[in-house]
């Protein structure tokens, strides 16, 4: 379970880069518990959004309301378990 969380945190890092357009940003420089939203990458609810549309097409996960968004976007450690856990979920 460790390791594919793992490798989902480091699939995630280059998944923010890619869908924010971040060009100066590496997949090293994205700390796991860096604060996402207003932290040092710069994140606003827009980026928030266009992630939360990445994650619905890639993962087919659906974060729909706002309580649920706040608690999944602390940092990218709480967006992977969220992801992890509920794809697990839904490929069983």
């Amino acid at each position: 379970m460790e390791e594919a969380l793992k490798a989902l945190l480091n699939e995630l890092k280059i998944k923010i880069i890619d869908t924010l357009n971040f060009e100066d940003v590496t997949p090293d420089e994205i700390g796991e518990n860096d604060q996402l939203v207003g932290g040092e990458l710069g994140m606003d609810s827009i980026d928030i959004l266009e992630l939360v549309m990445m994650i619905d097409k890639d993962y087919g996960i659906k974060i729909d309301n706002k309580e649920l968004g706040e608690k999944v976007f602390v940092n990218l450690t709480s967006l992977a378990t969220f992801i992890f856990e509920n794809s697990q979920n839904t490929s069983n």
